[in-house]
């Protein structure tokens, strides 16, 4: 009787633990770090510490958080994932073929992300990135085509899905269908008010139920792909942590019993693309700063909250450390631009100024933007390079230098190159690699988070905490 009594009393116990578990996520933030292995983590808490005059690491504030895990990444038909099948895993838990975005690698099944998941139980849902609102990533939680450049397919998946909040740089393809309106007009029509910078987004917040945030005009004429690189940042434009703030206030506002929020720090990836080691482990910052934001909630609210933070894959396969056992990125804080915003103003003053765009001219550039000679000495065949590089460029012989998301002069790609030599950091390529990716979690569930992990688990992980269910 008492062994009978002792089992009933052990069940209702697990009973209660497992009842306690589903749904006590009442408010979920998903962070991903687009590209951001290990060694961005690591490479970033190593630049912060040099920025202090010291060896060692400063921790950024979600690499502290107490629950940590290793991710594997590779996709449902390649060693090596892309940003679509990579962020299909992360939404929904189902492997696919690269460029798919939520669907099965047959191309046709459709699979639910947690998102939607989030929407059919009543939650406010919110999907923000720092580059378009249909790239790849965030895409992958409301969108099911076969090809992650249907752009304007997906767009209209956004507006389907009907998440409550949305936010980006733009559309990348806002017309392109029979419909004769294009999506700005199909987004109003299902009652989304567009907001256009977070000024604009504070004087409509309280008066419509949808929103889309998206960066000022002014902006996406300049680049509607991606809000700028933390480094070329200017007052006025459209940030991470201000797409975070936004996306939380305007969900709290919503009558339902929580929210999920999943905000990608979509630069990270086409900083490591570019190799440009200084304006990557800025954009790490930046999203550091967007968790930041989600943290002060999360102290407010911290027996409800979960706060998870990842990676859909690695790129540029970044090394710390070149083979002289020494690493030197306090050298990276004389880079006051990213390679590419630096390209674009060699070739606006080349235009403006032809005659006076010399040598000695372009040298007083690259010392202000990269520091060389007057903070980094640079030796003479390393000058030689650069004064190649001049000269290539202005007898238009010299071929730019094209990653995934940017094109870099020859002068600008040699300053980014021989940067990355003084730091002492090293790229294996310009892709995406197979490497490890973290996980961090912090509040309710987050024990379930640690160790070794498939990407895949993550979400299914979060549905079973926040109470969403699993398939």
């Amino acid at each position: 009787m008492q062994r009978k009594l002792l089992s009933l009393c052990v069940a209702l116990l697990f009973a209660i633990a497992a009842t306690a578990q589903n749904g006590k996520a009442k408010y979920v933030f998903y962070f991903i770090g687009d590209g951001m292995g290990v060694n961005q983590v690591n490479g970033t808490e190593t630049y912060l510490a040099a920025m202090e005059g010291r060896i060692g690491t400063k921790p950024l504030c979600f690499a502290q958080f107490p629950h940590v895990g290793l991710v594997t990444t590779f996709s449902g038909t390649n060693g090596v994932t892309d940003s679509a099948a990579g962020g299909t895993a992360l939404a929904t838990g189902h492997k696919t073929k690269n460029g798919a975005l939520g669907v099965e690698t047959d191309l046709s099944a459709k699979v639910s992300s947690i998102a939607e998941k989030a929407k059919a139980g009543g939650k406010a849902v919110g999907i923000a990135t720092s580059v378009s609102v249909d790239h790849a990533t965030p895409a992958a939680f409301y969108a099911h085509v076969k090809d992650r450049g249907m752009y304007y397919q997906i767009g209209k998946d956004l507006i389907a899905a009907g998440f409550d909040f949305y936010a980006g740089s733009d559309f990348l393809q806002p017309e392109g269908g029979n419909e004769g309106k294009d999506l700005y007009a199909q987004c109003r029509e299902a009652g989304y008010a567009i907001a256009r910078g977070y000024d604009d987004y504070r004087k409509k917040a309280r008066k419509t139920e949808k929103m889309l945030l998206l960066q000022p005009e002014a902006g996406s004429q300049k680049d509607r792909t991606a809000i700028p690189y933390a480094i070329d940042r200017s007052k006025g434009d459209l940030t991470l942590q201000d797409i975070t703030r936004a996306a939380i206030h305007f969900l709290c506002q919503k009558k339902t019993d929580g929210f999920f929020l999943m905000v990608e720090g979509g630069k990270i990836d086409w900083a490591c693309h570019s190799n440009d080691a200084a304006t990557a482990f800025r954009e790490v910052i930046d999203l550091d700063e967007a968790v930041r934001v989600a943290y002060e909630f999360y102290e407010q609210h911290p027996d409800e909250t979960l706060i998870v933070i990842t990676a859909d894959h690695e790129t540029g396969g970044i090394g710390l450390g070149t083979g002289k056992y020494e690493l030197h990125t306090d050298m990276l804080k004389y880079q006051r631009k990213s390679a590419e915003a630096f390209s674009r103003m060699l070739a606006t003053q080349h235009q403006k100024d032809d005659k006076g765009f010399t040598w000695d001219f372009v040298r007083g550039l690259l010392e202000e933007n990269f520091g060389f000679w007057k903070h980094i000495a640079l030796d003479d065949k390393e000058t030689a390079e650069l004064e190649q590089a001049y000269k290539a460029f202005c007898e238009g012989v010299a071929k730019d230098h094209k990653s995934l998301y940017a094109s870099e002069n020859a002068i600008a790609a040699t300053a980014r190159k021989i940067m990355n030599k003084k730091a002492m950091v090293g790229w294996i390529s310009d892709g995406h690699s197979n490497g490890y990716v973290p996980v961090f979690a912090i509040g309710a569930g987050a024990e379930n988070f640690n160790g070794r992990i498939d990407n895949t688990e993550i979400p299914k992980k979060i549905a079973r905490i926040a109470g969403y269910g699993t398939e």
